[in-house]
């Protein structure tokens, strides 16, 4: 980085910040308030905003002043949110277009369905129109951990999937997302995607950003911004990302 402290920090939602699908510990919640006082925080993910709020915002504390410095990028940031003094506001939305959009949901059904992996019980929809994204998710939107971690533990049915859809949709992005997803986007849509728009609306450089995922490894959803030069902080887990923030927030200084 270019300065001694990070101007922004940056952070990947599931098993970085909560459990997968799962609500932020109290915590987290006041770290990152807190963190928001001192630098822009950011969240990205390849959820969509629904999914952002009943993780994270309805989970933060009422400090409109923080909230102000707190910047989320649902859909790897395909869209943008910042907080307006009342609620976190939309501030742009690149969507698929309807045509993208149906190509990529007979895709992923058809191939999930030829492999195997179309299952029967599911907790809620296999497929989602996130506007910016399509995601397919094995078990469905809400199943719980220890149920996706049991379905795909060497994430050999997520990569055969993925080259699946891919060799489908040449003109799309195919990549593993969560545990039990796959995600379509637009080509060049990723993570790093995502740290470029921070940079972009926030007038940060990406020398001065600190990234925490726990998907740094080769192949990994967070790998991306590790590729691009980013400063990263691997985590294996959202209680190991409150011990390192814990320590981080002693060295960064209250904004005045």
């Amino acid at each position: 980085m270019t300065s001694a402290q990070p101007l922004v920090v940056a952070f990947d939602l599931d098993d970085t910040l909560a459990p997968s699908k799962s609500p932020v510990d109290p915590r987290v919640a006041q770290q990152l308030v807190d963190l928001a006082r001192r630098v822009e925080v950011a969240v990205i993910s390849g959820g969509q905003i629904g999914q952002f709020r009943a993780q994270l915002v309805d989970r933060l504390p009422d400090a409109t002043d923080a909230l102000a410095h707190i910047h989320l990028l649902p859909t790897c940031g395909t869209a943008y949110y910042r907080h307006d003094g009342s609620d976190f506001s939309l501030l742009y939305s690149r969507d698929l277009t309807d045509d993208e959009k149906s190509r990529a949901l007979a895709a992923i059904e058809e191939e999930a369905k030829r492999l195997g992996y179309w299952e029967t019980e599911t907790w809620g929809p296999i497929l989602e129109d996130r506007g910016s994204q399509i995601t397919f998710s094995a078990l469905g939107q809400s199943a719980p951990v220890d149920a996706k971690k049991a379905w795909d533990p060497t994430s050999e049915k997520k990569s055969e999937l993925r080259d699946a859809v891919a060799a489908r949709l040449p003109d799309l992005e195919v990549r593993s997302g969560g545990s039990t997803s796959v995600d379509i986007t637009r080509k060049g849509i990723d993570k790093a995607y995502g740290m470029h728009q921070l940079a972009e609306q926030s007038g940060i450089s990406l020398d001065d950003m600190l990234f925490y995922g726990d998907r740094l490894d080769e192949g990994g959803n967070d790998r991306p911004v590790l590729d691009m030069g980013v400063a990263c902080v691997a985590v294996t887990g959202w209680e190991d990302t409150a011990d390192k923030l814990d320590a981080l927030l002693t060295e960064l200084a209250v904004r005045v």
